[in-house]
């Protein structure tokens, strides 16, 4: 129910008062907002009576406009402004969302609105606070108006200033990728650490030697977990965040397009929301909905075609080099239109071929996974790398030994659907003019889901993948796959910020450094004890979890080995939240260890409710998790390079009832280096109160089914 509330205090400001303060529910959040020296908007941030945002000004430079009339200067929205009105609001709904961590999530804030005008230019300008009980947003919003119509951005200025040398996990500000490894350090230290940061990744510079990206986690040294992200990011370009070291004072830092200009805007129209959470805990960071909460109710009304996924698939025995995506080694000789292959000579490595494919759907029948994906089966693959022909893809032709119609009757008779794959080699506009082709002929065969793919330079323009324009393509691509009913799984595409509460058929995204890592060199064992605290606060990922031959030496001529043990492979279904989740490996390697792969097939992947039981950034992370619709519960544990020791407490069971749990741990001498496949499974009988004590090696985990009696 909402309540407009006008308080004694904002009626005071109206009327000339310079400071308004508004408080989350608790009252352990305020924020107050004054006007500063020459009419600057500035807020601060305390929690607990400790200051997390010290002052921090507001505001957004303008570009002039080539089309305006000659000698007219632009006025920055940045100063100058006076206070016109204010309004306070309170809020407290609770909403289901579609698929989840938990079935059900409370929206509660309390709201300050300011509306400022900026005499010299006629203009008008509204800032938005809403503040919940574990952090807060604020966005400028445009209201139409005579002297701000349409308008460009050269950059937005809202500073977030820190009261100290916080400890930080971060990534380079890349316009382009997040696909690095979380570097920890001081604030002070990042410029230091830039270089080695984008080691492996030297051809995607950075914009500053202190730029980073968004979610950013930190710990202050009087023990306060601080995240700052961004939600609801549409028909904007994604933020980064710029440091200066001298006052710790990050400031927003938007993508450029191609001509370096920032963003071109129409009233009335709005910004993204920008976030920080702030808790004394960390596993409130975990559990926070603040992003989820920013964003827009869903605007499907049918969403009864959208289902969680377990899958498997074509894809693994490429990554490590063992098949390819391509039919044919006759480079270059192969174009698009090119439908007769009768003079190309097949490679014999080409993956995505019937025999193949029919083996992974009767692994994915056999062991209740229902999709199989399948990557390269569609020809262009020979070209796909010069990025610089827009026809690479047409995303309906099959190779020749990929047999659309028979596989996918194959499969449907098996009760399995494959998962359309759609490589777009970055030319977006490609892709959107055959969009509605390739979304009929999955209507066509039954594909009810996609991943996409974004790699490489965006063509033609040369945008960044993370620009207005990017991002109001990727969008374009999930509300068009919502009109046939297709669930879209994005790789490579912008960051999230919580669009999936809206548009529920964005069921993951990749947008991080994920399992194909493990084929490169290999990820360090904190990475997916670090990502729930950053990439994911703005949605789930599809990280391809589930490699339980880890030394990739033993079966490939890939020297790469995967930084976790099994268990700890196990563990990453629970801490790595998705509702696509992928059983990543091949299917003789589970055939080898059948009884661990036993938690793959009973592990859901929805969700009544969460509750963290321990959690540390990049060191350690425990949660236990109640299936949709039933009174089973699993719980997962992952750790670093370090080990854990965790104890379970099972207080959130039942009481009076009773549990068989199967526990999925490391063997006493596992470790994920020198002995990564060692594991135990144990059986045993549980109820409220028990309490489970698990050693995570290095670089381990553990996973356990609850099943209720």
């Amino acid at each position: 129910m909402r309540k407009l509330i006008l308080s004694a205090m904002a009626l005071l400001l109206a009327l000339g008062g310079k400071a308004q303060t508004v408080s989350s529910p608790s009252g352990n959040i305020m924020v107050r907002f004054s006007l500063g020296k020459g009419g600057v908007p500035t807020y601060e941030m305390t929690y607990k009576n400790k200051t997390v945002v010290k002052p921090s000004h507001l505001g957004l430079e303008l570009a002039k406009d080539k089309h305006a009339s000659k000698g007219m200067a632009e006025t920055s929205l940045m100063d100058g402004f006076e206070i016109k009105n204010t309004a306070t609001d309170t809020f407290d709904e609770t909403w289901r969302p579609v698929w989840g961590e938990t079935s059900t999530i409370r929206n509660h804030y309390n709201e300050l609105a300011v509306t400022l005008s900026q005499p010299a230019a006629d203009r008008e300008l509204l800032i938005r606070f809403r503040v919940y009980d574990d952090g807060m947003g604020l966005r400028y919003e445009f209201p139409q108006q005579k002297n701000l119509n349409y308008f460009i951005i050269k950059e937005e200025h809202t500073q977030f200033a820190m009261t100290g040398d916080h400890t930080a996990w971060w990534i380079p500000g890349d316009y382009d990728t997040q696909e690095y490894e979380t570097m920890e350090s001081k604030l002070s230290e990042i410029r230091g650490k830039m270089k080695n940061a984008i080691t492996g990744n030297s051809s995607q510079t950075p914009f500053s030697e202190t730029g980073v990206q968004t979610s950013l986690q930190m710990k202050s040294a009087d023990g306060l977990y601080i995240n700052i992200h961004e939600a609801a990011c549409v028909d904007y370009a994604t933020m980064h965040l710029n440091l200066d070291e001298k006052t710790m004072t990050f400031e927003s830092w938007l993508t450029p397009d191609a001509t370096g200009l920032k963003g071109f805007m129409q009233t009335p129209c709005k910004t993204p929301w920008r976030t920080i959470m702030v808790s004394d805990d960390a596993r409130d960071m975990l559990a926070s909905n603040l992003i989820l909460n920013l964003n827009e109710p869903c605007k499907l009304q049918d969403v009864s075609w959208i289902k969680p996924v377990k899958y498997c698939g074509v894809w693994w025995e490429m990554i490590v080099g063992r098949n390819t995506w391509h039919y044919t080694n006759d480079y270059p000789s192969v174009r698009l239109g090119v439908t007769d292959y009768a003079h190309c000579t097949p490679n014999g490595t080409h993956g995505a071929n019937n025999k193949e494919v029919k083996r992974y759907i009767d692994f994915a029948a056999k062991n209740g996974l229902q999709e199989v994906l399948v990557e390269g089966w569609n020809i262009g693959w020979e070209d796909w790398a010069d990025r610089w022909k827009s026809d690479v893809f047409d995303f309906v032709t099959p190779y020749p030994d990929f047999d659309i119609k028979a596989l996918n009757d194959y499969a449907h008779s098996k009760g399995v659907k494959l998962m359309m794959h759609h490589e777009t080699s970055s030319s977006a506009q490609n892709y959107e003019r055959h969009l509605e082709d390739a979304f009929n002929l999955m209507n066509k065969y039954g594909y009810d889901a996609v991943k996409g793919g974004y790699v490489g330079d965006i063509i033609p323009r040369g945008d960044h993948h993370y620009s207005q324009a990017m991002n109001n393509h990727y969008l374009y691509v999930v509300k068009e796959a919502a009109k046939h009913h297709i669930m879209v799984n994005a790789h490579e595409a912008t960051r999230p910020t919580g669009l999936c509460r809206t548009y529920p058929n964005l069921i993951g995204n990749e947008s991080a450094r994920g399992t194909e890592y493990e084929a490169f060199g290999g990820s360090e064992p904190y990475h997916t004890v670090i990502l729930p605290f950053t990439r994911l606060q703005g949605g789930p990922m599809d990280y391809t979890p589930g490699i339980f031959e880890t030394q990739l030496k033993n079966w490939s001529n890939n020297t790469s080995f995967v930084h976790t043990t099994l268990a700890g492979q196990l563990a990453l279904y629970l801490t790595m939240y998705s509702p696509l989740q992928m059983a990543a490996d091949l299917p003789e390697h589970y055939e080898k260890y059948d009884d661990a792969f036993q938690f793959i097939r009973d592990v859901a992947v929805d969700w009544d409710e969460s509750k963290y039981l321990e959690a540390e950034p990049a060191r350690y992370i425990i949660v236990a998790r109640k299936a949709k619709g039933t009174d089973n519960w699993f719980v997962g544990g992952k750790c670093d390079g370090n080990g854990h020791k965790a104890i379970i407490d099972l207080n959130f069971l039942d009481k009076g009832r009773k549990y068989t749990a199967t526990i999925y741990a490391d063997a006493k001498n596992a470790d994920y280096e020198k002995n990564p496949k060692a594991y135990k499974i144990t059986k045993k009988q549980v109820k409220q109160g028990d309490k489970l004590t698990i050693n995570e090696a290095r670089g381990g985990g553990f996973a356990i089914s609850i099943f209720a009696q």
